[in-house]
């Protein structure tokens, strides 16, 4: 299988786009049987998007106000075509009730959704989503195990009280972060089909979304579109400096030019607003900036500060928020010239506010922006605005939340082939350890991966004297 399992100490070599896989009769002899089930489940989930299309141009054909000036003129002709429209939309043997897309197709959807009749399209996207976990299980033993099939198996067949009833026993023999750790690898995949099979006919979409490989443009759970999501993380952004406290300034003496320098800067900066601007006078003789943007609190759903749950899921959804407007005034403030050469290396969120800023058109054209690195960040959906821009990717393939942006170890989802993602399995199964700063730090300084050296390679740019090194309290308003 092509994803971040498929090279446990290694670069990740992009999964073929959905439409580019070739008919699973032409797949080598030599793929594995997870590679096989993933073909097959691409091939699926083309076959589903195909039926979906379909029935959306059927209902769109049946409700156009051309058929019904057509009836007036010709009325024999107009019900020999209503009558065939809705055998078409509504056979059992073909489509199902497969009407989709505008106000009289969402309308005949969504009684279908809460009758639970199930389109064949629906029915291929089950299966498409059940090959992916299948395939997931097959390098993710754990997921193989008992309590853990009975979980995935109910959720696949839509029996909700089987579900609640094998998370509850998972739980009790695991723990909340051992499970959530255990089924991370097909988290999306079990929230698109919770969506797909519940009678909540709002956040289908999500499913959809995730089935093609697209950007998520609304939650899971309720089918909150992103605009939404963005009146509850209200807030111009803004940036004031502060100075460091004893223990940043101690880690801070002993920075540099080396991502695990970077990453335990982080660590220091902790997660309550703060960010940090450094200035450099390169070995070149150029000045340069470099960025560093921590991670979320998980204390409450929303504070004061642009690092909180609400910003998190924001940002996963939109490129402009409270946390990026907030990084651009830090930059304004502090006076870096227009043009400045500028490295980002974030955390998590701060990794996703990275890439946010990156696809930034007015950011971009006011600094130059060579550099994203990313720590355990959802970023996969996101694209650079300027193409030149360095992406570097840092995955901990226990971690839950790398895998939030659709695209895990059972996704098809695809990188552009310029970026570098660097991905490794190490001791620190369960979340939130695998998560934290500490644990991507430890894991690197180590030397049990040889990324450490590939990154500072790719970074030697920002080689030289730190000459100041200012952390700023970023707030919401």
């Amino acid at each position: 299988m092509t994803a971040r399992t498929a090279d446990a100490v290694g670069e990740r070599t992009p999964l073929q786009p959905v439409h580019a896989v070739q008919p699973v009769r032409q797949v080598p002899q030599d793929r594995t049987d997870a590679e096989l089930l993933m073909a097959a489940s691409v091939l699926l989930a083309d076959a589903a998007l195909a039926a979906r299309r379909t029935g959306a141009e059927l209902t769109a054909a049946a409700s156009s106000w051309r058929v019904g000036l057509q009836a007036l003129r010709r009325p024999g002709w107009a019900l020999g075509t209503a009558l065939s429209a809705a055998r078409a939309l509504t056979n059992p043997a073909g489509l199902g009730l497969a009407a989709n897309g505008g106000v009289v197709g969402e309308t005949v959807r969504s009684l279908g959704t809460v009758a639970r009749r199930r389109p064949a399209c629906v029915a291929m996207a089950v299966d498409a989503f059940a090959l992916r976990i299948e395939a997931a299980a097959r390098e993710h033993p754990n997921l193989a195990a008992p309590l853990a099939k009975r979980l995935t198996d109910a959720v696949v067949a839509g029996r909700r009280l089987d579900v609640v009833r094998a998370a509850r026993e998972l739980v009790d023999l695991l723990g909340v972060t051992r499970t959530l750790t255990t089924i991370s690898p097909v988290i999306m995949e079990l929230l698109a089909l919770a969506g797909l099979l519940d009678e909540n006919p709002t956040n289908d979409a999500f499913a959809w979304v995730t089935l093609a490989g697209g950007v998520p443009t609304s939650d899971p759970l309720f089918g909150l579109p992103s605009g939404l999501i963005r009146h509850l993380n209200p807030g111009a952004g803004r940036a004031e400096r502060t100075d460091s406290d004893a223990m940043l300034a101690r880690v801070l003496e002993r920075s540099g030019n080396d991502i695990v320098r970077y990453i335990d800067d982080i660590s220091a900066l902790g997660n309550h607003g703060l960010a940090l601007l450094r200035r450099v006078a390169c070995a070149d003789g150029t000045t340069r900036h470099v960025v560093l943007l921590p991670g979320t609190s998980f204390g409450r759903l929303s504070n004061s500060t642009p690092q909180d749950l609400v910003g998190a899921f924001d940002a996963l959804l939109r490129t402009d928020t409270t946390y990026s407007r907030s990084a651009k005034q830090m930059l304004v403030r502090a006076g870096v010239p227009e043009g400045a050469e500028v490295m980002i290396v974030g955390h998590s969120l701060g990794g996703i506010t990275a890439m946010n800023l990156a696809a930034d058109l007015d950011f971009v054209s006011t600094y130059r922006l060579t550099h994203v690195v990313t720590i355990g960040s959802p970023i996969d959906t996101k694209r650079p605005a300027d193409l030149t821009t360095q992406v570097i990717s840092l995955v901990n393939q226990h971690d839950v939340i790398p895998g939030l942006d659709g695209r895990g170890p059972a996704s098809a989802n695809v990188v552009p082939d310029t970026w570098l993602e660097l991905s490794w399995l190490d001791e620190t199964y369960d979340y939130p350890l695998s998560h934290a700063p500490q644990a991507y730090a430890d894991t690197l300084r180590s030397g049990d991966v040889p990324h450490r050296a590939r990154v500072n390679e790719l970074i030697t740019r920002y080689d030289g004297e730190i000459v100041a090194n200012q952390p700023y309290l970023l707030r919401d308003k």
